[in-house]
């Protein structure tokens, strides 16, 4: 599917995201987005499907003078993972010393969004589940990719990417990453995610808080409509 017309904000885009997930009949879905412009998109489909909502934060870890080039990143959970680019470290000679004390900052920044955006909020568990990871468009996919291979190790029953616009190539590639990959627009050339909006304006925490309070994090598993369970 591919619409040319722009959203006009990420509610609007997460609306259409969740016309077409609703129809899907996921099995016990919690929906994951990836800060901060995806949490507008997400709240839209967990209200929609009626799943718990909560974030995914990544951190990338740069090679050292070339800090635009990923080495690893670091996808929060109970248990952090590292992804590392294997080919990246070997090429750059990075040495597993920078990676180890990158990776504690690192984890030390993911625990201070979490504790701002969150505030104690529970994390949505996913084994078993329906994990659909959302963020408001994917230009490179580098975070994307990382979350899913962090993702996976949590043993969802399947792993769905949601996006309201990607490149061609990139989407391509992902899919074959997913269980299932629903991207609205998929232009070829891609230019920027931000042309695909008419308000694409920078999200602030506040606006973040806001949006998460508006979806309970508790658990939520079952149809959607069904009644929630209690809260944690």
């Amino acid at each position: 599917m591919s619409i040319t017309a722009p959203f006009t904000d990420r509610r609007a885009a997460g609306r259409a995201l969740a016309a077409i997930l609703v129809r899907r009949e996921l099995a016990s879905p919690v929906v994951l987005a990836l800060p901060r412009g995806g949490v507008a998109v997400a709240a839209e489909i967990a209200r929609a499907l009626a799943a718990p909502l909560d974030i995914v934060l990544v951190r990338k870890i740069g090679v050292p003078y070339q800090p635009e080039l990923a080495a690893a990143a670091v996808v929060d959970g109970d248990k952090p993972e590292v992804v590392v680019n294997a080919d990246v470290i070997a090429l750059a000679d990075v040495p597993a010393e920078y990676i180890e004390a990158a990776t504690r900052r690192e984890l030390a920044e993911i625990e201070r969004r979490r504790a701002l955006y969150l505030e104690g909020r529970a994390r949505v568990p996913i084994e078993g589940r329906t994990a659909i990871l959302v963020d408001d468009g994917i230009a490179t996919g580098t975070s994307v990719r990382a979350a899913i291979e962090a993702l996976r190790r949590h043993k969802p029953k399947a792993l769905v990417l949601a996006v309201p616009v990607a490149p061609r190539e990139v989407a391509a590639d992902l899919a074959r990453q997913v269980d299932d990959l629903v991207c609205l627009a998929t232009p070829d050339p891609f230019f920027a995610i931000g042309v695909h909006y008419l308000d694409f304006h920078q999200l602030s925490d506040a606006e973040v808080v806001e949006l998460l309070a508006e979806v309970p994090a508790g658990p939520r598993g079952g149809a959607p409509g069904e009644e929630a369970g209690p809260g944690p």
